[in-house]
């Protein structure tokens, strides 16, 4: 987990400090949003967040989330912490949450508010973050999982995806599955503390779901672990192959980075009463 300052943030730039932290639960359909991180004449759920925010809160806000996510990717359990002021912090959590589901489209989803310490980030606070990858395997176009599923036209075999996934437990250097232009630099050692493949049904659809825990991960690292998996579902690589990838540290070696849309952001873990419902 990332160093943090103990000091409690500004509630914005040059503005006084924090009283509090609003923490948000956000869910959203990855499709029309150019990712979670503003930019530039880009629609991304950062940006109708933050005027969602400022309209409700009038005065400009700062957002700090747990993960960002990439273009099309989805959201059940986003975590975005907002410093606000004492006054903002005696406002009622119904008016607070009529207010933002009003001012927000219907590809994002206000799922529930906090409060927490002045000093806690949504970031640097979070001791662990989940992702679940779905894939759907064979002829039959998927109808309900169509939105949020890779519609891979062939079979796997989901038990030597699950046998590969678990040479990736624990610390490793995770370079070659990070995108290239990422890693330059910068640290690539993650501790991944759960990852399972598993065949399921889902809304009457036949699924490969990968769900993978860990403590932070790197640009495309959940994807292109899938791409890898799924090399060795369809017989095109042994499940040892995955530790001769980790051990490359070069993302030349691993399988294709898998569709966004396959992608969801599903839970982030907090220290025990970091979080106190917003009543």
């Amino acid at each position: 987990m990332d160093e943090k300052s103990a000091e409690p943030a500004c509630i914005y730039e040059g503005g006084p400090k924090a009283a509090g932290t609003l923490v948000i639960k956000l869910g959203y359909r990855g499709e029309g949003f150019c990712g979670f991180a503003e930019q530039p004449e880009q629609r991304t759920v950062a940006g109708e967040l933050r005027r969602a925010l400022e309209t409700t809160l009038r005065r400009p806000c700062e957002l700090t989330c747990a993960g960002r996510t990439d273009a099309g990717v989805h959201a059940i359990a986003q975590y975005v912490s907002v410093p606000v002021t004492e006054s903002e912090l005696m406002l009622p959590g119904a008016r607070l949450m009529r207010s933002l589901v009003a001012l927000t489209p219907d590809d994002l989803s206000i799922g529930a508010l906090f409060r927490a310490q002045p000093s806690f980030s949504a970031r640097f606070d979070a001791l662990s973050r989940s992702y679940r990858y779905r894939i759907c395997a064979g002829d039959v176009r998927p109808v309900l999982a169509w939105d949020h599923a890779w519609w891979y036209k062939g079979q796997l075999n989901v038990e030597a995806m699950n046998e590969a996934s678990k040479l990736l437990l624990g610390e490793h250097d995770f370079k070659s599955f990070c995108k290239a232009t990422s890693a330059v630099d910068k640290p690539t050692c993650r501790y991944v503390g759960a990852l399972d493949v598993r065949a399921l049904e889902e809304a009457g659809e036949n699924l490969v779901a990968i769900d993978i825990t860990g403590n932070a991960f790197l640009h495309n690292m959940v994807r292109t672990i899938a791409g890898s998996l799924v090399e060795v579902g369809r017989g095109h690589r042994r499940p040892e192959w995955m530790s001769e990838v980790l051990a490359a540290c070069d993302r030349r070696s691993a399988g294709p980075c898998a569709p966004a849309k396959g992608l969801t952001f599903v839970r982030v873990e907090y220290p025990a009463g970091a979080l106190a419902p917003w009543n």
